[in-house]
């Protein structure tokens, strides 16, 4: 079954450091399965797996903004094939969200915290229907025991139930392809 996958990363890793190797190929897993692809659309992660995803041809989606090119000098990174431009930060992150069927987060920073932050609150009150959200790397998991330990009595359990953890993309890729078939 094809999907529209959306993968949340920082934008800081470079070409041809393991961070960016690692977001690469998790591209190229996903286009290969004949999913599309959709990342914020810049540097970093987004470009990794755009470019993974591209090189193994498949359909590259990527949400800009305006917000983001006012603060930092970028446009769409060049594995894009499909550009889908919004005004705001808010408005990008909500059609990233909302048009996928799955949602791999990468390593990342205070954006990619967001994202997953958002996606799993959208979920747990049923604003959006539940779909994966799997969280690459032990920075996540690690991160995230600490809150569910620090905030148990804030957090029910079936909304720990929405998340997913992976070691590495490989993993994740198995994780998803599972829950198709399954």
């Amino acid at each position: 079954m094809e999907m529209n996958i959306s993968v949340f990363g920082g934008a800081q890793p470079r070409p041809d450091s393991p961070e960016y190797e690692e977001a690469r190929l998790l591209g190229g897993l996903l286009a290969q399965r004949g999913h599309t692809v959709l990342t914020g659309g810049y540097i970093g992660v987004m470009e990794a797996v755009s470019r993974g995803a591209s090189e193994a041809g498949g359909h590259v989606i990527g949400v800009t903004c305006e917000d983001i090119e006012a603060w930092r000098t970028v446009t769409a990174n060049a594995w894009v094939k499909e550009e889908r431009r919004r005004k705001t930060l808010l408005e990008r992150m909500q059609a990233i969200i909302e048009d996928c069927d799955a949602a791999i987060a990468m390593p990342g920073g205070l954006g990619t915290l967001a994202e997953i932050s958002v996606m799993w609150n959208l979920m747990a009150v049923e604003s959006l229907p539940r779909r994966p959200l799997i969280l690459v790397g032990a920075g996540w998991k690690s991160t995230l025991d600490q809150f569910f330990a620090s905030f148990e009595s804030y957090m029910p359990f079936h909304q720990r139930d929405d998340l997913m953890f992976a070691e590495d993309v490989k993993e994740a890729v198995v994780s998803l392809d599972s829950l198709l078939v399954g």
